[in-house]
């Protein structure tokens, strides 16, 4: 008897394709198993949705190579999630379910823990008065969808494994998202202990076949809590009962390619269906969060005011960087004497690496950017090379003008190379250590370097983003954040809030076991509204301000955005396949509804050597706004040359 496949495969193709299966595979696990398909003049890695006897194609049917897997590795709750994501974010099947199941041909060792590693319980024993109620709330209410809205240090972390605990009593499982990947070994290591080493973790560092392995123990029931950042909200915990985000506020929980999916939107659609509880939490809340919480009732808000360990919120001050001579100013230097010869820890924070950003000539004006991209080059001192953080583009420095030959030329700006350079020149017997992506490079890098800074083998600690999330050091009595500007320009509508956030959220490590923590925020404009709000800790005046700004110009929360990338490397043709692409849109759109607000070259208009051209369609409703853009994409067919990227509720516009 002929059995037929349905198969998905990794291609902008909204469609199954149809396989014969061979007699010798006929006995095989065949749903839920990938095989080795024929696709065009390639071989590929099919996902098998369907299985059936009849077939009415008027093709000759190519047959599946070989099979990849004995036995299957997704099921139909994951089919029927991955359909979800095909219609929410407009990608085709296929590349859902690529982005979905883990990418490894067999199972591998898991490395995420290493044997000897030695395990805490991590449990206290006592929660404060806030924590009981927040619990107390979470597990008895009929409401499905919470925030825990808490100072930093506040214990938000115990209330979720308290969570956890009752949820897995129950005999149902958990999924635990966190933004970085150094903050997921961290909690494992902390909880596996915990819950009887019945935890799995997911994330992009392991290699595919390790994600294989830890994907098949969750699949087989032999993991009760699932551990991971972004990607782990599609863990096929069969009996869901609880899916908690970390730091909701990230931006790490949105993809930055197709499928440009964002892990609260999946989360909160698998709750739904799957009739389990959301926890999230934040000192911060994203904007739409705070609007859910205190605008609807769509979330259900719980706060933590206190903080557990004792400590009080650091006090904060601001240094006007104007006429300051050097990265460190007079005041942040003073104080770094102060802690160090107390014997206490420092954080510098500065969200910019490299040396110095850019190239320019005195001259003429002259700017060094990337051929490739439009961006200046940063000057990596310790390379000896200048370098584009978009494409990886790197050249020697210059000592004269390439279009005037003056030699008047120099740098501007500054990122952390030069800061480490300032700081071992002002405090020579400091131990200084300095975290950014430059130095991460090496695997194990950050946990060792953060494990040295915890056990007070360094003194200093300078870093990017990487020192500003959910990290938890005693000792720690002075946070200095170097230049609290350098995102506040970006022409994003979202620039406010994530300075706002990212000054109030590394201002938290300060002084968390004790009343002495001091914050020092260095800027060149201290009436700056998110710098204003950050120093007084008003976080209630910083939203509403910020709200009444958003309404006033029709951007979310109070309006959806979906933004359509077009590119290629030939700008004609982008250019008009963009036109053709408007025209549609505006073709489409009523008087009333959703419509096109932005047609033009994207603020950053090439990376790659990809001209960059894009469309903002902006709309009250989402619902109508999804349907306008499903609608004139289902009607359009750019060029091969050119490539269409669609993204729902974007983060970023640039």
């Amino acid at each position: 008897m002929a059995l037929y496949a349905d198969v998905l495969v990794d291609v902008p193709l909204k469609q199954s394709f149809t396989y014969l299966v061979p007699e010798e595979l006929q006995e095989a696990s065949l749903f839920g198993c990938r095989a080795v398909v024929p696709f065009g003049s390639r071989e590929v890695t099919g996902y098998i949705v369907g299985v059936r006897d009849t077939d009415d194609s008027p093709f000759e049917l190519k047959e599946l190579k070989r099979m990849i897997d004995s036995e299957p590795v997704f099921t139909e709750k994951t089919v029927e999630l991955v359909r979800w994501i095909s219609r929410f974010y407009l990608c085709s099947e296929g590349e859902a379910i690529s982005l979905v199941i883990p990418g490894g041909r067999r199972d591998s060792a898991y490395g995420g823990l290493e044997q000897d590693e030695a395990f805490s319980a991590g449990r206290i024993e006592r929660l404060s008065a806030e924590q009981e109620a927040a619990l107390s709330n979470i597990l008895n209410s009929d409401e499905r969808m919470f925030y825990l809205h808490g100072v930093t240090g506040s214990g938000k972390s115990e209330v979720y494994l308290r969570t956890a605990e009752a949820v897995i009593a129950e005999g149902k499982g958990v999924i635990y998202l966190v933004p970085e990947i150094t903050l997921t070994h961290q909690l494992a290591a902390l909880v596996a202990g915990r819950f009887a080493n019945r935890v799995a973790i997911l994330h992009s560092a392991l290699t595919p076949s390790q994600r294989l392995k830890q994907w098949r123990r969750i699949l087989k029931g032999e993991v009760d809590l699932v551990i991971g950042a972004r990607s782990a909200v599609f863990a096929p915990v069969e009996n869901l009962g609880l899916i908690i985000i970390d730091e909701e506020h990230e931006n790490s929980y949105k993809s930055g390619s197709t499928p440009r999916y964002h892990a609260r939107q999946v989360a909160q659609h698998r709750v739904r269906k799957e009739g389990a509880r959301l926890i999230m939490g934040s000192a911060t809340p994203s904007l739409e969060a705070y609007h859910l919480m205190h605008k609807t009732e769509a979330i259900t808000p719980l706060f933590l005011t206190k903080r557990v360990a004792g400590g009080a919120m650091p006090k904060i001050e601001v240094v006007n960087l104007l006429g300051e001579k050097r990265t460190i100013s007079g005041r942040l230097a003073r104080l770094m004497k102060e802690t160090l010869a107390a014997k206490k820890q420092v954080i510098l924070f500065l969200n910019r690496r490299g040396f110095s950003y850019f190239f320019h000539c005195r001259s003429c004006g002259f700017e060094l950017r990337c051929p490739h991209c439009d961006v200046s080059l940063t000057y990596h001192k310790h390379k000896g090379r200048l370098v584009c953080h978009y494409c990886g583009y790197a050249r020697n420095p210059i000592t004269s003008c390439p279009s005037c030959h003056s030699l008047d030329v120099g740098y501007s700006g500054y990122g952390t190379e030069m800061v480490e350079e300032e700081v071992k020149s002002l405090f020579p017997f400091a131990r200084l250590e300095r975290l950014d992506t430059d130095t991460a490079q090496k695997k194990g890098h950050i946990q060792a370097v953060l494990e040295r800074f915890r056990n007070g083998e360094t003194d200093i600690l300078l870093g990017t983003q990487m020192v500003a999330k959910g990290l938890n050091f005693p000792h720690v009595e002075l946070v200095g954040i170097v230049l609290a500007d350098s995102g506040m320009h970006i022409p994003d509508f979202r620039a406010q809030e994530r300075t706002f956030s990212l000054l109030v959220q590394v201002s938290g490590r300060a002084g968390r076991y004790t009343d002495k923590g001091r914050v020092v925020i260095q800027t060149f404009h201290p009436d700056n509204p998110a710098i204003v709000h950050a120093l007084s800790g008003d976080l209630a005046s910083f939203y509403e301000g910020e709200l009444i700004a958003r309404k006033e110009t029709n951007f979310p929360p109070y309006t959806r955005l979906i933004n359509i990338t077009l590119r290629g490397r030939n700008r004609e043709r982008v250019t008009k396949e963009a036109g053709k692409l408007a025209a549609l849109f505006n073709q489409a759109s009523g008087t009333k509804g959703p419509r096109l607000l932005v047609a033009g070259e994207c603020p950053v208009e090439k990376i790659a050597s990809n001209w960059r051209y894009h469309l903002l369609v902006s709309g009250e409703s989402a619902a109508q706004a999804h349907h306008l853009v499903s609608t004139v994409l289902g009607s359009y067919t750019p060029s091969g040359s050119v490539y269409v990227e669609v993204d729902i509720d974007p983060l970023t516009l640039m």
